[in-house]
């Protein structure tokens, strides 16, 4: 199989492990910064054009977008998939995971359980706002805000409505949502693969810190998940359509209320966390998906007028 791996630093933990697991299944792995493919449209001929070559012959793409070049990371999937290239994450997945407010409407819709959350365009808003999911202390997110940044504590209704104000007047979307005071500072990261969870890990904030983000200094260690816990992060990455996903999760008295579904999620915090290989079990999906659609072929073809079977009887 030849592989793609959509990355803008390949010496980042995660993609040289995407890269290691592979090579060690027998397959050719390729790292790709997104960012400089060159998309070419045109009827029934799509291509993408890299560093001077057009890119042919590969059987499957994992990407690896981040937040910040969401619009072109996912043109470039959408172009790969147009191409008929199977991906382990789909485009349309990516953009739906990465608008928080309408990943947040899909789940909801879903019935997935999370913290209450309200979001309003209009600053005089706030007090209703704050009185609708709970009332004070309340957190306060951007909604491009990512490993933590843009995410505020407001321990009181005024503080609370000083912060907002203050995000409106730059003209920022937030949304507030209620504080779960019983996490003490805690979350879950579950990380689904092709519909299971392959590892889970506790994530604890360092001492003062409600944020639990490694990226915030916080800490990672295995976990067992619950029943409840593991169906609550099933039902959050199928609703999402994801193939690939962290799922972060709060635990509360009303059990397991998700924050957020990941589509780019690292593997360095999960892997040395659990002592898994997480990245094998990336490969060994982006492998079936890629015998998916040589058996579509190999049908499609023998379904075809005038095909000769593949063996005639004696």
């Amino acid at each position: 199989m030849k592989l793609a791996i959509l990355s803008r630093e390949p010496k980042l933990y995660s993609t040289t492990r995407l890269v290691e697991a592979a090579e060690q299944r027998g397959h050719e792995a390729v790292v790709l910064d997104h960012l400089h493919c060159n998309l070419v449209l045109e009827k029934g001929q799509p291509g993408i054009i890299y560093e001077g070559q057009k890119l042919e012959g590969f059987d499957a793409i994992i990407p690896r977008i981040g937040a910040s070049v969401t619009f072109y990371g996912c043109a470039v999937v959408r172009q790969f998939e147009m191409m008929k290239v199977r991906t382990a994450v789909e485009s349309q997945a990516i953009v739906r995971s990465r608008d928080k407010l309408r990943s947040m409407q899909i789940l909801a819709r879903a019935g997935v359980g999370m913290p209450k959350t309200a979001f309003t365009n209009y600053s005089d808003e706030v007090p209703a706002m704050i009185q609708q999911v709970g009332g004070a202390p309340v957190i306060i997110k951007l909604l491009e805000g990512t490993q933590g940044l843009g995410v505020v504590l407001a321990e009181s209704a005024k503080a609370a409505q000083s912060v907002i104000e203050a995000f409106h007047n730059l003209k920022a979307r937030i949304i507030v949502q209620e504080f779960i005071a019983e996490s003490k500072g805690a979350d879950l990261r579950a990380f689904v693969v092709n519909g299971e969870v392959v590892g889970a890990m506790k994530r604890q904030g360092k001492e003062g810190e409600f944020r639990s983000n490694l990226h915030r200094g916080g800490s990672g260690t295995l976990v067992k998940l619950s029943r409840a816990e593991k169906a609550a992060a099933l039902l959050a990455t199928k609703a999402l359509g994801l193939g690939i996903a962290g799922v972060d999760m709060l635990q509360s008295k009303r059990g397991p209320l998700v924050l957020e579904v990941n589509s780019s999620p690292g593997l360095e915090g999960i892997e040395k966390a659990t002592g898994l290989n997480i990245a094998g079990k990336i490969i060994e999906y982006t492998e079936q998906l890629s015998q998916k659609k040589k058996s579509k072929a190999k049908a499609a073809k023998s379904a075809a007028p005038g095909a000769m079977p593949d063996s005639q009887p004696d």
